[in-house]
């Protein structure tokens, strides 16, 4: 015969009491240790792997009791010892030469607020599905902190523009086109560089971070080789996708996209508007949907239709550019920011072993904090919310710039439509 018990979750509840909003001393029940445990662990493993651009960087935990400010080292390479040694004299000996290297961490979180649902010792799904959300949410935030000091090293180097078998160079941003993809000429120039300031490798070989937009144009090459062909699944390095040119490559939709600054003082995009669009070659577009001063997108790349122009006289409503056919434009139709003729530019980071550090989320770092309904004390006086969210102390440090490369690139096929991240 088949028994069923009902068992109260309640009685395995942590009871404690809390301070009210207006100082009164109320009973409520706390979660288990074990709960959350739990609840930490889904946090954790939700957003350990958007964490692509924590990986290859010197770790450091959070500092307890020293401020916001924490210290990462650099050591200095020896010099080559060229004296020969003299027999049976102990020579000096070299010292250790250490940089130290300071950023200042800050803290970044989010909640959802939720009604009646936290159940105390349960393991709520609705809790378990917000913390998941959450957790992706923490490590796309934490990995984007991280991205955007790598991305503003000064260690850039550019793709160069094709056309059949003739190579054009490029030495800024806005001279790059849709021609100028990534190609392995390229990638073998920025290994070339690295080798020639010694940088080390990461476990052999340098790493790169790529948008899957621009490894769609490398991954066509004939040198390529899929991760599989190389390495077990266990030692593959979060995203990674294969390899090419002594440089494995790490796909990530968080690579960085550079698309223009925004058109308008409280827009980044406009609208054609001119009471039945345009159609073939035109010279200028009127717009709204922004705030825009006298002359104030002159020189600047807009994108209409994916055709990328240059921008030669604007004011509050208009903009001139050359001749160009963008076909039919529609009324309403976006009118994008663009990085260069190409549209949208693309930074692939190149990767040496110590280029840069990184705070640990683990030990602190990133935390789950979790309110039962009850705990409010007088702001909830119905037990009515509940709530669950995180928090992190993060940074980030280029360490060596030489050994962090940025290379900027478009994509024939992708350039026209991406947008800023």
């Amino acid at each position: 015969m088949n028994y069923i018990y009902k068992i109260y979750l309640q009685l395995f509840a942590n009871h404690v009491n809390v301070t009210t909003d207006d100082g009164n001393s109320a009973p409520y029940n706390d979660l288990s240790p074990e709960i959350k445990t739990y609840y930490d662990m889904t946090l954790l493993d939700e957003a350990q792997p958007q964490l692509v651009h924590d990986q290859f960087g010197q770790k450091r935990p959070i500092p307890k009791g020293s401020g916001k400010t924490i210290e990462f080292r650099k050591f200095a390479p020896l010099n080559k010892a060229l004296t020969p040694l003299t027999e049976g004299v102990t020579p000096d000996g070299s010292n250790l030469t250490v940089t130290s290297m300071t950023a200042t961490v800050a803290q970044y979180g989010d909640y959802i607020t939720q009604s009646d649902v936290l159940e105390l010792t349960a393991i709520d799904p609705t809790i378990v599905e917000a913390t998941k959300l959450l957790g992706r949410q923490a490590g796309l935030t934490l990995d984007t902190v991280t991205r955007n000091v790598l991305q503003s090293g000064t260690n850039v180097s550019f793709a160069s523009k094709w056309s059949g078998t003739t190579e054009t160079l490029v030495t800024q941003r806005k001279d790059l086109d849709k021609t100028a993809i990534l190609k392995v000429d390229t990638i073998k120039q920025v290994v070339a560089k690295l080798r020639a300031c010694n940088a080390p490798t990461i476990n052999g070989d340098y790493v790169a971070i790529i948008h899957p937009y621009v490894a769609y144009d490398i991954m066509s090459d004939p040198m390529w080789i899929d991760a599989h062909q190389y390495a077990q699944p266990t030692n593959l390095y979060e995203g990674e996708i294969g390899k090419i040119g002594g440089v494995r490559f790490v796909e990530s939709t968080e690579a960085k996209i550079y698309s223009g600054d925004d058109l308008a003082s409280d827009s980044r995009t406009l609208k054609i508007n001119h009471g039945g669009g345009y159609t073939g070659a035109i010279t200028s577009v009127a717009f709204d949907g922004g705030t825009v001063a006298t002359d104030a997108l002159n020189g600047k790349y807009i994108n209409i239709n994916g055709i990328s122009v240059l921008v030669t006289d604007s004011d509050s409503s208009s903009i001139t550019f050359a001749s160009t056919n963008f076909g039919t434009i529609a009324d309403d139709t976006v009118i994008y920011p663009a990085a260069c003729p190409g549209g949208a530019v693309f930074g692939t980071l190149f990767i040496a072993d110590g280029a840069y550090g990184v705070t640990e989320i683990t030990g602190g770092g990133l935390q789950t904090i979790i309110k039962q309904k009850g705990s409010a004390g007088t702001a909830d006086p119905l037990d009515q919310r509940s709530s669950v969210g995180w928090k992190a102390m993060k940074t980030a440090k280029i360490l060596i710039p030489d050994y962090l490369v940025r290379v900027e690139s478009c994509s024939t096929r992708f350039s026209a439509t991406a947008q800023q991240n």
